[in-house]
């Protein structure tokens, strides 16, 4: 045989090898599909606030998400972040929906072993006074009402309140008394000056003579609010579970950001808070308004994630005034898992 063509044919068969080869590696790379955990019935705990945030979770029931999934959640109303803090670490129930910078509290002044697992929304919350005050500056020796000092919306308020030149502890005075509902009904007294509310409260808020000066869009930027957390051992051990309460999760929130489910959403905010339809429908918008409500597949939104622990670094001084990376406070491997299973 010609010299030549040997080293042809050589080279021929060397190549067919080594692709052989790298296909062979390149199948063995890409790990096959994990299949859905099974649909084992079981009751969960979820611990909210009562309030528009809570919509992905009302319509995942209304539209039978967590019944194929052979999930029964069962809501439980906090009255404060205190006590919803102190339930979780307590496992008086399995999963918390609210601010997300609840479980940053938990993590880093509470020491507890808490993992943020999926987001929601910008939080839709607007800096709502008295309709005696006409500008932020005017709350100078006027009372703060909060949820509790350190977290979340107070955080915010104090920012805004900062930007305007007021010091919280020498220019006004923070009350803390809980959740939304109660910030709201205390406006209509005299020692309720202001407060951070959102809806349905901020409409409801309004239509008993509050005044709104701003959002905190406008006034702060991209915050990451609601979102999922729960102790990290718990998802560990429950790791399907809580991939199928996610997956229902997100179909609720796709179905929200749905304008043909418009309807259905509006009906749902009436029935389960109790709504005149004017403010159901108020409140649909705030909810479907880009970077005010819900997130796109209610995902953890990155800038307002960087966003809001900044803001914790700045107000509370933690961290020594340099927030961390938000992968620190973040598990989204559940997240990840239930997304290929949302139409399921």
């Amino acid at each position: 045989m010609n010299v030549k063509v040997w080293i042809r044919i050589t080279r021929t068969v060397s190549l067919l090898f080594v692709v052989s080869v790298l296909a062979g590696l390149s199948a063995c790379a890409v790990a096959p599909p994990v299949p859905p955990p099974p649909n084992d019935p079981v009751t969960l705990r979820v611990n909210v606030f009562r309030g528009a945030s809570n919509i992905p979770i009302y319509m995942a029931v209304e539209r039978g998400a967590f019944t194929r999934r052979g999930i029964t959640p069962v809501l439980q109303f906090t009255p404060n972040s205190d006590m919803q803090r102190d339930g979780l670490a307590a496992g008086r129930f399995d999963i918390a929906v609210a601010a997300v910078d609840n479980a940053v509290a938990m993590i880093e002044v509470a020491k507890k072993d808490v993992v943020i697992v999926a987001g929601g929304d910008g939080g839709m919350n607007e800096l709502m006074v008295r309709p005696e005050f006409k500008q932020v500056s005017d709350l100078r020796n006027k009372n703060f009402i909060v949820d509790a000092t350190n977290t979340a919306y107070a955080l915010i308020g104090r920012k805004i309140l900062k930007n305007a030149g007021l010091v919280d502890g020498k220019d006004y005075t923070m009350n803390p008394l809980g959740g939304t509902e109660i910030r709201t009904k205390s406006l209509e007294t005299p020692e309720g000056h202001s407060a951070m509310l959102n809806p349905p409260w901020s409409f409801v808020a309004k239509d008993r003579g509050a005044r709104s000066l701003g959002n905190t869009m406008d006034l702060f930027g991209l915050y990451q609010s609601s979102g999922v957390f729960v102790m990290r051992p718990w998802a560990e051990a429950n790791a399907g579970t809580l991939q199928r309460f996610l997956s229902a999760y997100i179909e609720g929130c796709r179905a929200t950001q749905d304008p043909a489910n418009r309807e259905q959403v509006v009906q749902t905010l009436q029935k389960n808070l109790k709504l005149e339809r004017r403010v159901a429908e108020q409140t649909y918008v705030a909810l479907t308004t880009t970077g005010h409500g819900l997130f796109k597949d209610c995902a953890i939104e990155m800038t307002g994630m960087r966003n809001m622990l900044s803001l914790r670094a700045e107000i509370e001084g933690q961290w020594g005034g340099v927030a961390p990376a938000p992968d620190k406070f973040l598990d989204l491997r559940y997240y990840e898992r239930a997304l290929q299973y949302v139409d399921r």
